[in-house]
């Protein structure tokens, strides 16, 4: 027998979760308050938690004065480009997995999913050393490149999506005269877009934000993307004067509300894939 949830305990459920929510997005608000702050109160570093003032000249100083312009459409340039790879490949490679029969398949995935145990920091270097080779270093292939390579994960997770797929959709598509890349292109690619679309939330999400492999590889600042654009303004100093605040608070706004955007937008697949792991493909 199901408890009824009686108007008290209502009450009390909602002012928690209310409280929780308030408490979770101040740092936002504190941020946006410090980016509409004046010059004179970021000197003084008297900010408040709620604006007081409303500097709207900040966000167009950004682009004149610190330069984002150029390293938010170096951002652009690699998200985008690692979108189209990461979706690409790893349903590519998810498919052939998932539906082509050849001998050690199984193995083969299994050393797959094995490299997702390897730390970041163990392939750092060799990493480093194959690019330098390749003279990649100081360029964006470092950033690019890779993603058109697949992931682990997403591969794992397009294959489990695409596995509860009846086969005998594939069957019918042969016997209509289409070849695996055709089954690949016109059968399957339609009836996994909740996952190509998991896969494009996730890689942005990591891709967008990413400071560490643009720290090791590219030492031209005009190739820098946002994230560490937004670490250097931070860090510049004149003559021991604190950083200019304000305008590092613009652009952790400009990091943070793309990715906010994206994930609202998309955030029914991520729960798709989440909750029903693929079921819904075929409906």
């Amino acid at each position: 027998m199901i408890k009824r949830v009686t108007l008290p305990e209502k009450i009390v459920l909602y002012l928690m979760l209310t409280a929780l929510s308030l408490l979770m997005v101040s740092p936002f608000i504190y941020m946006i308050s410090v980016a509409l702050a004046s010059d004179t109160t970021t000197v003084q570093l008297a900010f408040t938690f709620l604006p007081h003032e409303f500097a709207w000249s900040n966000f167009a100083r950004v682009f004149t004065e610190a330069n984002l312009g150029l390293y938010l459409w170096n951002s652009i340039k690699i998200v985008t480009l690692g979108i189209i790879g990461q979706v690409f490949a790893s349903s590519l490679v998810a498919y052939g997995f998932a539906r082509l029969r050849a001998p050690g398949r199984e193995i083969l995935f299994l050393v797959l999913l094995s490299t997702m145990m390897i730390p970041g920091e163990v392939t750092m270097i060799p990493q480093f050393v194959l690019y330098r080779y390749l003279r990649w270093i100081n360029t964006h292939l470092p950033l690019i490149v890779p993603a058109f390579f697949g992931g682990a994960y997403n591969i794992f997770l397009i294959r489990q999506f695409i596995t509860r797929i009846p086969t005998e959709l594939d069957e019918a598509a042969k016997i209509d005269g289409l070849n695996p890349l055709g089954v690949y292109a016109w059968i399957i690619l339609p009836l996994i877009k909740p996952v190509l679309a998991a896969v494009a939330i996730f890689t942005f999400s990591w891709t967008w934000g990413w400071f560490m492999g643009p720290l090791i590889y590219i030492n031209d600042r005009a190739k820098i993307p946002l994230a560490l654009a937004v670490q250097i303004l931070s860090a510049t100093q004149n003559a021991g004067a604190p950083p200019r605040w304000n305008l590092v608070m613009v652009g952790s706004l400009m990091l943070t509300v793309p990715m906010l955007i994206v994930f609202t937008l998309g955030q029914r697949y991520v729960f798709e894939i989440s909750l029903t792991g693929g079921s819904s493909a075929i409906k």
